[in-house]
């Protein structure tokens, strides 16, 4: 692999650094689904890096309505589908006092972290229609300040799980669905930046938040519920640490008929992608001294569901969630003002 030692004394010596090397997909995943895989740019100022699972699960303990239940032991990517739907995986550590397994794995200078980060997921719908799945963990999720106030600081939570999903026909790129918050953005494949190789096309994970975002720069997002003016709430996103996810990535078919996973390896664990619980603490009570809410709204919310939870086999572009799937001709910022609007180039589906 390129980010032995070996390759840094070349590369130091040449000045010349090559293509990342991807890590050896198993056989039988569709070529164009690692070919148009999507690359991240961190931002330099996130404290809170792309995670290993295991390593997150490691730092927890389940608990229902904090208290502890019962767990298999060990704890582990292949047993923790055996806990409940009402369980969080609570970290055992005070995350006020910013642990160092909060803060995940930074990428090298190929853009590879160490453990496994991420995970594809492909649905084949018949056809020539598959929609891939590129999902990406985080241990902690910073949800940003509002009106630039320290004070005013919402939406941390343990355990962040967000994703990509690229929609293909007969092999070819269609449509990219970028997560952000309660929604999202969706872009036709052509408009979308891309990688230097022309393919793969190019995500902005925001500072703290890592939602993604097509374009890097400012970016504006409503609170759900929280009702204020459009740009109290940025989310900053910059060309700054290169993430190949692909390079850390389980790779597994969805059968949506059947509601199962397999692994294209045939060996990587299944069972995590039935926990249908939750990947973080539970919303902590207003009696905890850590907590604040201000119009419904906590600094510490609940952690997220895994990826089974994330629509796998929708049938717009954007997931099922009352708004309209606005399919962008045109590459725009994420915005209030500009979210509801549709412009000549761009799709509606309903």
């Amino acid at each position: 692999m390129f980010g032995r030692k070996v390759f840094g004394l070349v590369a130091l010596a040449t000045g010349v650094v090559s293509a990342p090397t991807k890590r050896q997909a198993p056989s039988g995943v569709p070529d164009y689904v690692l070919k148009y895989a999507p690359v991240v740019y961190l931002h330099g100022s996130d404290p809170y890096m792309p995670s290993d699972i295991n390593t997150h699960i490691s730092h927890t303990t389940p608990r229902v309505n904090f208290n502890t239940v019962a767990a298999p032991n060990p704890l582990d990517l292949n047993s923790i589908n055996q806990l409940g739907g009402d369980v969080y995986l609570t970290s055992n550590d005070d995350i006020t006092t910013q642990p160092e397994w909060l803060k995940g794995v930074r990428p090298d200078g190929n853009g590879k972290t160490e453990g496994t980060t991420a995970a594809v997921i492909v649905n084949d719908k018949g056809n020539g229609d598959v929609d891939a799945f590129y999902m990406f963990f985080y241990t902690y999720n910073w949800g940003g300040e509002v009106l630039g106030l320290s004070s005013l600081n919402f939406g941390n939570h343990v355990g962040d799980w967000e994703h990509i999903m690229i929609r293909f026909k007969d092999g070819q790129p269609q449509a990219v669905w970028y997560s952000q918050h309660a929604n999202g953005q969706a872009f036709k494949y052509s408009v979308t930046e891309k990688h230097s190789d022309n393919l793969r096309p190019i995500a902005y994970s925001a500072n703290g938040s890592h939602a993604n975002y097509a374009i890097g720069g400012t970016h504006d997002h409503t609170i759900p519920n929280f009702n204020l003016p459009g740009g109290v709430l940025e989310d900053h996103t910059a060309k700054d640490i290169f993430w190949d996810p692909l390079q850390s990535s389980l790779f597994y078919k969805y059968d949506a008929g059947a509601n199962s996973f397999t692994a294209y390896d045939g060996t990587s664990p299944i069972n995590w992608l039935s926990f249908t619980g939750r990947w973080g603490d539970q919303e902590y009570p207003e009696s905890d001294k850590r907590q604040f809410k201000i119009f419904g709204q906590a600094k510490y919310s609940g952690g997220p569901t895994g990826p089974a939870d994330k629509q796998l086999n929708r049938n717009n572009v954007c997931p099922d969630n009352g708004n309209d799937c606005i399919l962008r001709g045109i590459l725009l910022p994420r915005s209030a003002e500009l979210d509801a609007q549709v412009f000549a180039e761009d799709v509606v589906q309903r």
